[in-house]
């Protein structure tokens, strides 16, 4: 997880108590603030960091030039140096901060994510820890993916508790690993004309990976990326050919889309033979007419499970141990890989109550 370095500074009196409480319940790494009585309430798992005179775990000093971070470098105990990037001259200046001190506060005085990956790199084997401040969380979101792996942490200065438990959300970074169930075939239908969606994603997936899709939502089929060779065509590592538009798609948070709702920037969940999962985004959502065929399958303990996609043989499903399946060789008895969910689902969200769907 990354770490969450929440500013309280300029938080209104009205909002402080809420916002330092929300900082400790969500386990943020650290409180920032000039009053020090305030640090010291902490509890011993929020290091307390502290602008200004006064006693604190960590105090916070701004470099501003060479004799500044050297001073800060020879000073015994957990230091975090303050550099504001705005030339070339303190980008180095922070790029030295980021090798030499334990801790390493960068604010960058332009949009661009340029000198925050120069930073990155030449602090990539540092043993401190690379703190970016970040305006809103929305750039938060982009510098955790910064050169794939982002600084260790982010500095925000919250509006409201909300913002902090959404920021601990975001630097989280885990993808929850699912219980893949294995699926035995029924039977095979074919239909003839229907529309289904291929989902193109801005990543690159890896051969026992796919998206899971179903025509229930309480099961999913993993329906398999087109990372494999193909006959009269190239790969595309991009592409899962997913299935009729009407279907249910899981993505992140435990939430559901019709494959007919996804669209450039939308996300769903990459899903790998082992339940490993991650988040990927749309590129974009192809819609055509193709002839339809409709797997229908159970789990060992009875739960049905329907997938409908393309009639063809290059359209594939996994199956345990990763096995390539090409939908119109399924047979009954066939095992696959699929996902069970409890809950039925309004609007994509889990929800309590009676559906029956078939």
């Amino acid at each position: 997880m990354k770490h969450a370095w929440i500013d309280v500074r300029a938080v209104p009196a009205a909002q402080l108590e809420a916002v330092v409480d929300a900082a400790v319940h969500a386990k943020a790494q650290a409180v920032v603030s000039a009053d020090a009585e305030l640090l010291a309430k902490l509890p011993p798992t929020v290091t307390g960091v502290l602008v200004g005179e006064g006693d604190a775990p960590v105090r916070v000093t701004a470099v501003d030039d060479e004799d500044a971070l050297a001073d800060l470098v020879r000073t015994d105990g957990d230091r975090a140096g303050w550099v504001h990037v705005r030339d070339d001259r303190t980008l180095q200046l922070a790029c030295a901060a980021a090798i030499e001190l334990p801790y390493a506060i960068v604010e960058f005085a332009d949009p661009t994510k340029i000198p925050l990956e120069i930073v990155l790199a030449a602090a990539d084997k540092a043993p401190g820890q690379l703190i970016t401040v970040c305006a809103d969380l929305e750039e938060a979101a982009i510098v955790v993916d910064v050169l794939e792996r982002g600084s260790e942490g982010v500095l925000l200065a919250p509006h409201t508790a909300d913002d902090v438990f959404a920021l601990t959300r975001l630097l989280s970074g885990t993808s929850p690993r699912l219980e893949l169930s294995t699926l035995t075939v029924d039977r095979i239908e074919h239909h003839g004309l229907g529309d289904r969606v291929c989902v193109d994603t801005c990543t690159h997936f890896r051969e026992d990976e796919g998206i899971l899709v179903g025509s229930y939502s309480t099961g999913f089929i993993l329906c398999c990326s087109e990372t494999h060779p193909l006959p009269y065509m190239p790969t595309r590592p991009f592409r899962v050919n997913a299935g009729a538009l009407h279907s249910y798609v899981l993505g992140p948070g435990n939430r559901t889309s019709y494959l007919s709702e996804l669209g450039s920037g939308s996300t769903v969940l990459a899903v790998d033979s082992d339940g490993r999962t991650r988040r990927v985004v749309v590129g974009r959502a192809k819609l055509e007419s193709r002839p339809l065929l409709t797997i229908t399958a159970h789990s060992g303990d009875g739960v049905v499970v329907s997938l409908t996609v393309q009639d063809d043989w290059h359209v594939r499903v996994l199956g345990p141990g990763a096995k390539v399946r090409n939908v119109t060789e399924l047979q009954n008895g066939d095992e696959l890989l699929g996902y069970l969910a409890t809950d039925q689902r309004h609007v994509g969200i889990p929800i309590g109550e009676f559906c029956r769907e078939s």
